[in-house]
């Protein structure tokens, strides 16, 4: 193969001569191997580079060596190239140096410093997806969707991803300074936040009702399905349960196949998720199991705006399944698969290599979940007024044979909570309409 090098300098001319070889020894990879079918008329194997192209990005890259205001080295130049050519894909695609790639590590085994919110970019803004449930940022009011304009003063406008997000982690103790947008509103809101250890536990559960359950998850973790299913255990242990609610919102998602464990409790047949990519080995599927210990209890399931990833997964399982109803708001829309791939220098990439769909074929990514019940988020109040007088307040009233029925009152969670109350009440209903039909 001959390579045309005229009209550009001796310096860009050098360097071309050894992006070549590497770039043709990088080509015949596994990761970058042609599928089996593929290359349809004008389109070149993956082993023809556009040379064109290479000779451009040679040329640019011996004028920066040349006239940038400030002296580059070669290395920050190449990982700035390949951190540019991973971020221009999409907003979850990213170049990991050293540092970041221990980062990611340690945030997937459950435990960082940092103030537990989970980001993501839409419009070249980085935003909120959804705040950890029990860490600083949840504490402080933070919202799905509210935009960081600035950390400890530096804005986000021109910030990657994982520069925002080794920005906010650091040492436990520390604090932390954000500026966020909410929407709806004219001035940023100032946040000061101290980190802390982020052990996140995934599950929690309690009775709202004798016979209505509550079963919060806020991430899929690996140990997530089996908490869950012992959580069931628990709340079943005095009676059987009449209807449970799932509460997945501000739920970030995590790790697929806990996202199917969850699925498989409340289903015992059926597709519940496959993947779709170019390569083979990105094309998975999964369905339910007959074990399923909660298969027949009336479900609820709970979304919102920072329902994302794996969260999406379950809600999208369980609707087009008719298992549960669906109830809140749209869920974020986050259905696309990434790989960290580890490097031989200690760096890693994360790569987007699939896309997630539900049972019925529906592509989660930039669409989300849109709730069969739409139940916005809000606060009951309680109305003051001068109680009414009933017959049991009137002197001498006869008394009634029957015991006086309990009345247990509403858990201070559901008045802070419109739509887990809606939920509840919801339950209740399809209780009613399955007695009367019986």
């Amino acid at each position: 193969m001959t390579l045309s090098v005229t009209g550009v300098s001796a310096p860009a001319k050098r360097f071309l001569a050894t992006l070549l070889p590497i770039a043709l020894l990088s080509a015949p990879l596994p990761l970058l191997a042609q599928p089996a079918g593929s290359g349809g008329a004008g389109e070149p194997p993956y082993d023809q580079l556009p040379l064109e192209d290479i000779q451009t990005f040679a040329e640019v890259f011996e004028r920066i060596k040349r006239a940038y205001v400030e002296e580059v080295d070669d290395s920050t130049l190449l990982r700035n190239a390949m951190r540019g050519m991973l971020s221009e894909l999409d907003p979850h695609s990213a170049y990991l140096d050293e540092e970041e790639y221990q980062s990611l590590r340690e945030s997937t085994q459950g435990e960082f410093g940092g103030i537990g919110i989970e980001v993501g970019t839409e419009n070249g803004q980085l935003m909120v997806i959804t705040p950890i449930d029990d860490t600083p940022a949840s504490r402080a009011g933070l919202l799905s969707r509210d935009i960081i304009v600035a950390i400890d003063g530096t804005p986000t406008d021109s910030m990657s991803l994982q520069e925002a997000v080794t920005l906010m982690r650091g040492e436990p103790g520390t604090d932390l300074r954000i500026s966020i947008l909410r929407s709806g509103e004219d001035s940023p809101r100032e946040f000061t936040l101290t980190r802390e250890i982020i052990r996140s536990e995934s599950v929690k559960h309690e009775l709202l009702e004798p016979g209505y359950g509550y079963l919060r998850v806020s991430q899929f973790q690996s140990r997530t399905p089996e908490q869950a299913r012992e959580a069931l255990e628990r709340m079943g242990r005095e009676q059987p349960l009449e209807g449970l609610i799932l509460d997945l919102r501000n739920n970030p998602g995590g790790v697929l196949q806990a996202a199917v464990g969850i699925a498989d409790l409340f289903l015992d047949e059926g597709l519940i998720v496959y993947t779709e990519g170019r390569l083979s080995d990105t094309e998975m599927s999964f369905s339910a199991s007959p074990n399923t210990p909660a298969a027949d209890v009336p479900l609820v399931v709970l979304i919102n705006g920072g329902s994302a990833s794996a969260a999406e997964i379950v809600a999208g399982a369980l609707q087009d399944q008719r298992r549960g109803v669906i109830m809140g708001t749209d869920s974020f829309g986050k259905g696309s698969v990434q790989q960290i791939m580890p490097l031989g220098n200690g760096e890693g990439l994360k790569l987007t290599t699939a896309l997630y769909y539900t049972p019925n074929g529906r592509s989660i990514q930039a669409q989300g979940i849109e709730p069969d019940v739409d139940v916005v988020r809000g606060r009951l109040e309680v109305a003051e007024s001068r109680r009414e007088i009933r017959e049991a307040d009137l002197e001498g009233h006869l008394s009634s044979q029957q015991a006086p029925r309990d009345r247990q009152e509403m858990a201070e969670r559901l008045l802070n909570d419109y739509q887990l109350s809606e939920a509840l009440n919801l339950l209740k209903a399809l209780n009613v309409v399955d007695r009367q039909r019986r």
